[in-house]
């Protein structure tokens, strides 16, 4: 589709009026907070709404939220009872379905998806049709609008203060010339229907040319792109490790082996190949010199919804003494991302409340490739690489949205 005749003019809307209608478990003066799941029927999805309802419920603690901690106690952020969520997504198997799938992989707990039955039809029912299916006949800016269309929707039905969309949708390949992936179509609905964004993927969304000037003066926060759960989380912080212990690390090369919709998405070489750019350039902004080694994904069908990430490390030490080192990370990518979106829909929720506007690089923490950094002035510098300094940048903005309150 060309994108010639996407408009960039169009005002965002801050919030929306609607009943005052609350959630089970938060108080009569708590507003609610919609997330707009892209990808609302997939395993990540899946996980991330039962999990939030299992954790309100207190069947399970918040293992994996950052956001539960100490730390962000004071940050004034919305509480995981007043969430409502809803989305976009091309697949028709129900919500309650899905979790018993993942429940029967071992991605779910045994028995969570009857304990969180009512919460996961809830959201099913929000769910809208997503695009563009083959042969969709409607153009670049008929599909925007009517996803933006289902986002003002969804916050007037249930009287929201604020929807926030997080693309956990399958990776797709890079865009060709003149077309608007449908990330992009996604993230320009967002911005017409005034929601903050995050794109918890390696694809495009609203890094796209052809919404830059919209996202610039929409007055909306956005962050990110590719979530870091497993492989380049590591790598994030063993880069620094050898970087700062002086070691000269030679060659770093990395497999991966996955399942389940992420595994069948990424045997596309050039979806793979976006996948990989964010796990190599960790490397690159970490370490004096960029080592020898590429990284591999395998799509292994009978793996499901787990992983297996390799990694193995040349490097010498004192005197040239060569040693090697090898990880390997075993672990369930829906229940490693879940928390994490969980936590960025809370985050950009509170930045947009305090009238933080554009590109949130403090959010690096979550990202393979974050956003910049702006400064006092407007200016940028790129965000830093190493999983120790995103913390600190997190726990600043926590204290400036504290500060906000």
């Amino acid at each position: 589709m060309s994108t010639e005749s996407f408009p960039t003019d169009t005002p965002a809307p801050r919030t929306a009026p609607g009943p005052d209608r609350r959630a089970a478990g938060s108080s009569a003066s708590e507003p609610r907070t919609g997330v707009w799941l892209i990808g609302a029927r997939g395993s990540v999805a899946t996980t991330a709404v039962a999990g939030c309802a299992a954790v309100v419920a207190g069947l399970h603690p918040p293992t994996g939220l950052a956001t539960e901690t100490r730390p962000f106690s004071q940050a004034g952020l919305v509480p995981l009872s007043s969430l409502v969520f809803g989305g976009h997504d091309t697949a028709d198997c129900p919500l309650p379905k899905r979790a018993e799938a993942l429940a029967e992989g071992g991605v779910l707990p045994h028995g969570m998806p009857t304990a969180v039955r009512a919460e996961l039809e809830a959201a099913d029912r929000a769910v809208r049709p997503g695009g563009p299916q083959p042969g969709d006949p409607r153009s670049t800016e008929e599909l925007v609008d009517a996803f933006a269309a289902d986002l003002t929707a969804f916050r007037a039905e249930h009287g929201l203060a604020r929807v926030v969309v997080v693309n956990v949708a399958s990776t797709e390949p890079a865009p060709t010339d003149g077309v608007l992936p449908a990330s992009s179509l996604y993230a320009a609905a967002a911005l017409r229907a005034g929601c903050p964004y995050a794109n918890f993927t390696p694809s495009t969304g609203i890094q796209h040319p052809a919404l830059a000037e919209r996202a610039r003066a929409s007055g909306l926060p956005y962050a990110g792109r590719d979530g870091k759960t497993g492989q380049t989380l590591l790598r994030s912080v063993l880069g620094p490790m050898f970087r700062d212990r002086a070691l000269a690390v030679r060659a770093w090369s990395g497999a991966n082996l996955l399942g389940g919709g992420d595994g069948a998405a990424l045997a596309d070489p050039a979806a793979a190949a976006a996948k990989n750019a964010g796990k190599e350039r960790v490397l690159a902004d970490t370490l004096p010199a960029v080592p020898e080694g590429e990284v591999h994904i395998d799509d292994v069908p009978a793996l499901g919804d787990w992983k297996t990430a390799w990694d193995h490390i040349a490097f010498d030490g004192f005197l040239g003494t060569r040693m090697v080192l090898q990880t390997t990370w075993q672990g369930c990518d829906s229940a490693l991302a879940a928390p994490l979106v969980l936590d960025l829909a809370r985050l950009l929720a509170r930045a947009h409340e305090a009238g933080i506007s554009g590109p949130l690089g403090e959010l690096a923490f979550y990202f393979k490739d974050p956003d910049p950094v702006r400064g006092p002035k407007d200016g940028a510098t790129a965000a830093p690489a190493g999983l120790a300094e995103q913390y600190q940048l997190l726990l600043g903005f926590a204290r400036r949205l504290g500060a906000a309150a």
